[in-house]
């Protein structure tokens, strides 16, 4: 298996639901997908601010998942 650095989705649950972000890669950079459909242009740092307090129990109830997505 060969896994290349291109498209991701990560999971927030919580008690209030669920909450996807696709982290997708073209030649433009990286970009986040909301589940309405909406490409924002995104850094590893604003990707890292998504996850890292839920990592950090910050965000107590949450959890956080991610899935490589094959192409």
């Amino acid at each position: 298996m060969t896994l290349q650095n291109t498209e991701y989705r990560i999971t927030f649950s919580s008690s209030a639901g669920r909450f996807y972000y696709y982290f997708v890669k073209d030649e433009g950079g990286w970009y986040e997908v909301t589940s309405a459909g909406n490409r924002h242009k995104a850094t590893a740092e604003q990707v890292l601010n998504h996850i890292l307090p839920v990592l950090a129990n910050v965000k107590p109830g949450v959890k956080v998942t991610a899935e490589h997505l094959p192409e």
